[in-house]
């Protein structure tokens, strides 16, 4: 489908998109753009990528162009991009937020040429090592303000994740970052949290680690995660972020005053009706 791929940060959203692309010969040639050298010595390791180029030479020989880096870097790096493109080319992000990014492009001459989009899946790990073969199977790809982008750009971006595995979800980028912050972003600040809680009562208690089982590793997963990349997130979600948190922390007073209170038939409702989530998550 395209002749040549550039993807912008070689992690593993990037990496993982080009290793799906690659199998599936849906691309001949990937160029990798990172500042850092390091990354990009083992993204050609590991066949990420065929060739590291600086920026601009890499988007004058790509048909797309994929940036997959920290959403602050993203707004003022896909705009440097959008500068450079023609008629024909394709550019798309893969950020976690999505209101600033639009709303920084709402007046470029280029506009319809770029397609907003989220695939909703991740790990907490990062660098090119961390990228994986048949990663977004099963999940959902968030495409925002489609109305804003050319239409054949928009099916090509549409038929290649389709072809990764995932199923398309449409929304305006306000509506995506809001409910990014329920099934999101709270999960990352809560894990963060949690992990703090427990790294600080360590101290009084080796042995909690000892203990620690398949529960608590999997709640505390994402704290794990690279501070470097949801520092951002957090900084321009966080109208609904705050929001979520309030609720959040609503909730958690709730079950500390039952505790308070012995008022255990509450606690029991509110369990019983934490478990109508599995009506949702099967």
């Amino acid at each position: 489908m395209f002749d040549s791929l550039t993807i912008v940060g070689v992690g593993l959203i990037s990496g993982s998109f080009s290793l799906g692309l690659k199998d599936r010969g849906l691309v001949k040639h990937v160029i990798g753009v990172s500042r850092t050298p390091a990354s990009l010595e083992k993204a050609l390791e590991l066949g990420l990528i065929d060739e590291a180029l600086p920026l601009e030479e890499a988007v004058k020989k790509s048909d797309l162009i994929y940036v997959a880096i920290p959403v602050d870097v993203t707004v003022p790096m896909v705009r440097k991009i959008m500068d450079m493109i023609g008629d024909g080319q394709i550019v798309a992000d893969a950020g976690s937020t999505k209101q600033a990014l639009c709303d920084s492009l709402a007046d470029h001459p280029m506009r319809k040429n770029f397609v907003a989009t989220h695939p909703m899946w991740g790990t907490e790990y990062s660098g090119p090592e961390a990228a994986v073969r048949n990663a977004f199977a099963g999940r959902a790809c968030v495409i925002c303000g489609k109305e804003d982008s050319d239409p054949a750009a928009v099916a090509k971006i549409e038929h290649i994740y389709r072809l990764l595995g995932m199923h398309m979800v449409y929304m305006n980028a306000s509506d995506h970052d809001m409910h990014a912050a329920y099934i999101s972003h709270i999960s990352h600040i809560t894990s963060f949290a949690l992990a703090n809680t427990v790294l600080e009562k360590e101290k009084e208690e080796s042995a909690i680690f000892e203990l620690a089982g398949g529960g608590f590793e999997s709640t505390v997963r994402l704290a794990k995660s690279n501070p470097s990349m949801w520092l951002p997130i957090f900084m321009q979600n966080r109208e609904h972020v705050l929001d979520v948190l309030n609720e959040h922390i609503s909730q958690l007073r709730k079950f500390k005053s039952c505790l308070e209170k012995e008022n255990y038939e509450y606690l029991q409702e509110l369990m019983e009706n934490a478990n109508k989530i599995k009506k949702i998550l099967r």
